[in-house]
């Protein structure tokens, strides 16, 4: 365990400037060069007309989702695991993602057969997704929830089941799919952002400034759940308003991300246990570390998907999951041998 001076070092210090400088690189970094030079002396040059609209309008944009992408899942993972006391919660399992992916699943598959414009639309994927994430999470809570009491474990369960199922329907529409829709549909669902605009950051901004707020809140509250419900209501923690903004919280990051962006794993398991390794269990530590270590490692991950087969595309979910993996056995094997996370 480090020490508390250390870790305020980590987390004020050394982690924003990892981002900083991950966002610099990942600016940087891509199929077409960006002539700073030629930007930097402005005027009509044509090199610097083409450095511009590539650093305002493709790589700004993109490295800026990237960035909140991250933040959301990572912080969604911390609070996910800190309210169901469960190492492998994250936003996926209790159908979130899913509920995302089979909304976003109809309105490809059935845009591009029936070919109306308010489908085939570029808002229409992202405002689907966003439906399908809420309309999930709300689902689960009224079925978990009996005479003003919500059940973990209930949620936990039906999120499974829900995400089982939603997982098969997705698999219906994909044998359904033309080869236009199978196409968008594959790579919707392991996560890209290629989409990635300024007006579609606007959208999502709220919703995080929302998360935001949650997140600070919860971290107290989290602490005292970790000790079990009974004790965080003898400590005087409203225990079912915790639950309550708890999903909200996630909903809100997650789900217009996931709209965006597509489906992208382990960033919501595995950041808030590496966090966990340096800072311990306090959610106070935990939350803002997964927020800024969840952003600085999905954008190393974008940055790798653009590059690793440039000037093509691979899918991010792709990176991360072969990223993810290792560090993800390691965490297991730590654990297995007595370490703990």
């Amino acid at each position: 365990m480090m020490a508390h001076r250390s870790i305020l070092f980590w987390l004020l210090f050394l982690l924003p400037s990892l981002l900083l400088v991950t966002m610099v690189l990942s600016v940087n970094i891509g199929a077409t060069g960006l002539h700073f030079d030629a930007l930097w002396r402005g005027g009509d040059d044509a090199d610097a007309s083409m450095a511009w609209l590539v650093l305002t309008q493709i790589r700004a944009p993109r490295v800026v989702m990237a960035s909140l992408t991250g933040a959301a899942l990572g912080a969604s993972g911390a609070i996910m695991q800190g309210l169901f006391r469960n190492p492998l919660a994250d936003p996926g399992l209790i159908g979130i993602s899913a509920g995302a992916g089979l909304a976003a699943a109809c309105v490809i598959v059935l845009g591009s057969a029936s070919g109306f414009s308010i489908l085939s639309s570029v808002w229409a994927v992202p405002a689907a997704g966003v439906l399908g994430s809420f309309g999930a999470t709300l689902t689960l809570y009224l079925f978990a929830t009996r005479e003003g009491i919500t059940s973990i474990t209930h949620i936990l369960l039906a999120g499974v089941a829900f995400g089982t199922l939603a997982a098969a329907l997705t698999g219906v529409l994909v044998f359904r799919a033309n080869d236009t829709a199978l196409r968008d549909l594959t790579f919707w669902t392991m996560g890209s952002f290629a989409g990635s605009t300024w007006p579609r950051i606007g959208i999502l901004s709220p919703f995080l400034m929302a998360a935001t707020a949650g997140v600070i809140w919860l971290a107290g509250p989290l602490n005292a759940m970790l000790l079990g419900e009974g004790d965080a209501r003898l400590m005087g923690y409203p225990v079912e308003r915790v639950k309550t903004v708890g999903m909200l919280t996630v909903a809100c990051a997650v789900g217009p991300a996931v709209a965006f962006t597509g489906v992208i794993g382990f960033i919501g398991v595995v950041v808030p246990h590496l966090v966990r390794l340096i800072t311990g269990p306090d959610h106070r530590l935990v939350l803002p570390g997964s927020v800024l270590l969840g952003a600085v490692l999905l954008t190393g991950a974008d940055t790798l998907a653009r590059t690793l087969a440039s000037p093509a595309d691979v899918p991010v979910g792709i990176v991360t999951a072969i990223l993810g993996t290792p560090v993800f056995i390691w965490l297991l094997a730590r654990t297995h041998d007595g370490v703990g996370v």
